[in-house]
């Protein structure tokens, strides 16, 4: 049995892996999906405070209460940063880390360093009422559509659980400095339909942080590739098991 951490992204919930769960657990293993500070169940926590720092004290306060160990950390999108500073405090616990079309950064570097295009998302927030809010992107032209979805039924379910995301989450940096997270293996999926103009995926080098080939793996599906194809994403993750 493995225990799967499954992080959601930004403006997300714990609920968006809601066809994912049961497929992992009906194969023996042990998920957890919680939501982070200010979203979900936690959505009335959100405030200017909030930053990438929360969400990762959520994780790795999750992984130490909970006792896990040899966790499989999946970090979707924004969560890519979130897995890596969790990874990094407590490398001991984490079997792997699984960037699900995700940011992959490098010590030091924040959202807005990875993905350029969130900048002007912290600019558009400060030009705005309190300027520490920035709110879900909005829905695109198929086949972009809602973060990939285009699915109607699909599409008003997950906009039922997006919120606001707290600007702080975007420019507070990553913390890589632990040499023990460099022998963590990694995983990355990419999904590869529906890209919408201005985002920008980063080359994976050939050979990961551990010296191990990398390994990377393809969904022919939009970015929430959990809703719009739980059985293909769970089966890749089985795979890790």
């Amino acid at each position: 049995m493995s225990t799967y951490l499954l992080v959601h992204g930004a403006w997300h919930s714990g609920q968006c892996w809601e066809r994912v769960v049961p497929l992992l657990e009906s194969a023996g293993h042990r998920v957890v999906a919680p939501s982070l500070t200010g979203h979900g169940d936690k959505a009335h926590l959100l405030s200017p405070e909030v930053g990438l720092d929360t969400h990762v004290d959520d994780i790795v306060g999750l992984i130490s209460e909970a006792g896990l160990t040899e966790v499989i950390l999946v970090g979707h999108s924004y969560a890519g940063l979130v897995i890596s500073s969790a990874a990094n405090q407590v490398p001991d616990r984490i079997a792997r880390l699984v960037y699900l079309d995700a940011m992959v950064p490098e010590d030091g570097e924040s959202a807005a360093d990875v993905q350029p295009m969130t900048q002007a998302l912290i600019d558009r927030a400060a030009r705005s009422g309190g300027g520490w809010r920035v709110p879900p992107l909005p829905e695109l032209p198929p086949p972009s559509g809602l973060f990939g979805v285009t699915d109607p039924a699909d599409v008003a379910w997950l906009r039922a659980m997006l919120s606001d995301q707290a600007v702080r989450c975007f420019r507070q940096p990553v913390r890589l400095d632990n040499p023990a997270v460099n022998a963590i293996p990694r995983t990355h999926i990419h999904c590869t339909v529906g890209v919408p103009e201005g985002i920008a995926r980063r080359h994976v080098p050939e050979t990961q942080p551990n010296g191990t080939p990398a390994q990377v793996w393809e969904l022919a599906t939009g970015h929430d590739c959990m809703i719009t194809m739980p059985v293909e994403l769970a089966e890749l993750l089985l795979k890790l098991g």
